[in-house]
């Protein structure tokens, strides 16, 4: 491992291709065995340092089509705290009904669970049938897991019926130091980037082009008013930016005064913050206040000019849902792509039909919006929120940080790179934009 690393380091690309794979690395697990630790706990009092594990693991074989990575930086995303609390299930059932689909997919079904679903690093071994990649190719990678061995996914491979979410429904993820990847996850590495800022938008960036940019989700145009739940976390940062850079005018909804700093310096300028204005909008456990609602309404068209958003971006899920549907303007669109407050959504199904209001459902992205995506952050157009970086060792702190809520932006953990700051080649870009880059460090 220490041969491929320094090949790496010293951008030697003739030598990575050259080295003999290691059988074994370390990668951050968890065990079968610890599934029912936290039985009884409520979600918060789940400590993901408790149940995520370094360990030493098997390298697996490298089936045609796949790529073994060597990990360079990784970042958290909620899936990973989702893995780590055994939340809404255990992950080893994803990895048993996975494993059942052919010979090369039971690899997946083991005792422990590698997760992870960012990656930046360096192609170190292809199977067969690949002419796209090759060893030595410095990469970043995309979550989408696909099959396409039925027709429903030719259109759109979300739609095809054994898609999976890489490092979540599957194993060998991207917290590790390798990691084996479909080689149709693979995007070129932003040259202007570090490792860590690299690995950190893959599943966010993806997930919120196609949740807000994409025909597959919101298909925002200019103009549009966009409500943006958390708008300084991980998917908020980059719909914040999306909305920017395509003419909309997003309504960045945070819940500090210097969370809302961080919304101005993206470039917003019609920010919410929730704990300065108050809002309740559960009245207890079971009851939602529609008086909360319109209140929040009324604090939107203070902001706009008396426009209602035309779309809500929305992933907090429970806490806000009911919220959501009824700020939307008359024909207006939510779209949703996670659940961080809870899975069961309620709201008044009268401002949803009355008024002509569309839900849609959002997960992830295909290769190609999660392509697209990437070449807007390559251009310079969308840029990393890197707010905090862990060691391979502090994988725990740093799904803590995020359960909690305690983290700005995306929290990068790093691989093989010995520390931060590695792996940029073009800096006269980086330069250029340097600024946008580091606006979520230390915050």
């Amino acid at each position: 491992m220490q041969d491929i690393r320094d090949a790496i380091l010293a951008d030697d690309t003739a030598a990575v291709a050259g080295l003999k794979v290691p059988e074994s690395y370390r990668g951050i697990t968890v065990h079968a065995d610890e599934a029912d630790m936290f039985e009884g706990m409520a979600s918060n009092e789940k400590d993901p340092r408790k149940s995520l594990h370094l360990d030493d693991v098997p390298t697996p074989e490298v089936a045609p089509g796949e790529a073994l990575v060597a990990v360079m930086a990784s970042a958290i995303n909620y899936n990973t705290v989702w893995t780590s609390i055994f939340e809404p299930v255990s992950t080893f059932s994803f990895l048993k009904r996975y494993g059942k689909i052919s010979p090369l997919a039971k690899r997946h079904d083991l005792p422990y669970h590698v997760v992870g679903s960012d990656l930046a690093g360096v192609v170190i071994k292809t199977g067969e049938g690949v002419h796209t990649w090759k060893p030595g190719d410095k990469v970043v990678a995309h979550c989408l897991s696909v099959e396409l061995e039925a027709p429903d996914g030719h259109d759109d491979t979300m739609m095809d019926p054994e898609q999976r979410i890489w490092g979540f429904e599957t194993n060998f993820g991207g917290l590790a130091e390798l990691a084996l990847v479909k080689t149709n996850q693979l995007m070129p590495k932003p040259d202007h980037l570090t490792w860590e800022e690299a690995a950190s938008p893959g599943l966010v960036n993806s997930t919120a082009y196609r949740q807000l940019v994409s025909a597959n989700g919101a298909n925002m145009t200019q103009g549009d008013v966009v409500l943006i739940w958390g708008a300084s976390g991980g998917l908020g940062s980059y719909a914040t930016q999306f909305a920017l850079n395509g003419g909309a005018t997003p309504v960045c909804v945070v819940s500090s005064p210097e969370k809302a700093e961080i919304a101005r310096k993206m470039g917003a300028e019609l920010i919410i913050d929730r704990s300065a204005e108050g809002y309740k909008f559960w009245s207890d456990p079971e009851t939602q206040d529609p008086r909360e609602w319109k209140r929040f309404g009324q604090k939107i068209r203070e902001l706009t000019g008396g426009d209602d958003p035309d779309i809500v971006f929305e992933h907090p899920g429970r806490e806000t849902f009911g919220a959501s549907v009824y700020v939307a303007k008359r024909g207006g669109t939510i779209v949703t792509c996670a659940s961080t407050s809870g899975f069961m959504h309620q709201y008044d199904n009268r401002y949803l039909w009355m008024n002509l209001k569309r839900i849609i459902g959002s997960h992830f992205a295909n290769y190609k919006e999660a392509y697209l995506a990437n070449r807007l952050v390559a251009q310079g157009a969308i840029h990393p929120t890197v707010s905090r970086v862990y060691s391979l060792e502090q994988t725990g702190e740093a799904a803590n940080d995020v359960h909690h809520n305690s983290h700005q932006g995306k929290v990068g953990v790093l691989g093989l790179a010995p520390e931060e700051g590695l792996g940029v080649t073009n800096t006269e870009k980086r330069a250029q934009h340097l600024d946008a880059i580091n606006r979520f460090r230390g915050v």
